[in-house]
């Protein structure tokens, strides 16, 4: 799914990845953790194709066996909407749409024709509880309803990895937890696979694998029992 080595990230003199190596397999939920500043968010973004690192002709990564270092930018954007899902901390809908518009966003990108893509998006609202909210604009739901409607549009193309930083950073405890259930059930429903950087100790220690991030290294591949 993802193979990634020696993946080093400069910010002027400041190294903040210092040669990350790193395997996902398809289904797996890995959590990322550590304490702020040490490189989680960054090795997210370049993962999920947002940000570049600084070695480019000396590191790899590999995604579904394509390496995108070599894709062009245009190459790149097509392939991030196609075969990648992004949820972040703040849900980032776009206000003057409904529910149902705002799912149906990436698929508009990818030139899905209208009814298919309504179609899946309302499979996606229905599925997470929201088959009453398809006309409601964000400022309209509830916290958890807005982040569950930002879950749907990562996976309206059906991509072959989510990407989550901090998703239930900004939810009360009982949506925070609903949401955290909701990336496993979408794994077993979907076939998904998720990583997810968290402070949320409950949420890593629920995932397959928790990777523990110490200036800008990976020191363990904790898998979760």
């Amino acid at each position: 799914m993802i193979r990634a080595s020696n993946i080093q990230k400069f910010y002027g003199d400041l190294q903040v990845l210092k040669g990350v190596d790193l395997h996902i397999k398809k289904e797996e939920v890995i959590s990322i953790v550590g304490a702020s500043g040490a490189g989680k968010t960054t090795l997210l973004q370049i993962l999920g194709t947002l940000d570049v690192q600084s070695n480019s002709k000396d590191s790899e990564l590999l995604i579904n066996g394509i390496d995108v270092t070599r894709l062009s930018e245009k190459q790149l954007a097509k392939f991030r909407n196609e075969h990648i899902g992004f949820i972040f901390q703040f849900h980032q809908l776009l206000p003057e749409f409904t529910a149902l518009e705002n799912v149906c966003i990436p698929a508009f990108i990818k030139k899905t024709p209208k009814a298919q893509a309504e179609k899946r998006a309302k499979e996606l609202l229905d599925f997470l509880g929201l088959s009453k909210r398809y006309g409601h604009k964000p400022n309209e739901l509830s916290g958890g309803e807005q982040q569950r409607v930002a879950v749907a549009r990562a996976l309206i193309n059906e991509p072959s990895i989510v990407f989550a930083d901090e998703p239930s950073g900004n939810l009360d405890s009982e949506s925070a937890d609903n949401l955290h259930k909701l990336f496993f059930d979408l794994r077993d429903q979907f076939a998904q696979t998720f990583v997810i950087v968290t402070h949320n100790q409950e949420l890593a220690d629920m995932a397959d694998r928790k990777l523990t991030m110490v200036d800008g290294l990976i020191v363990n591949k904790e898998v979760v029992v």
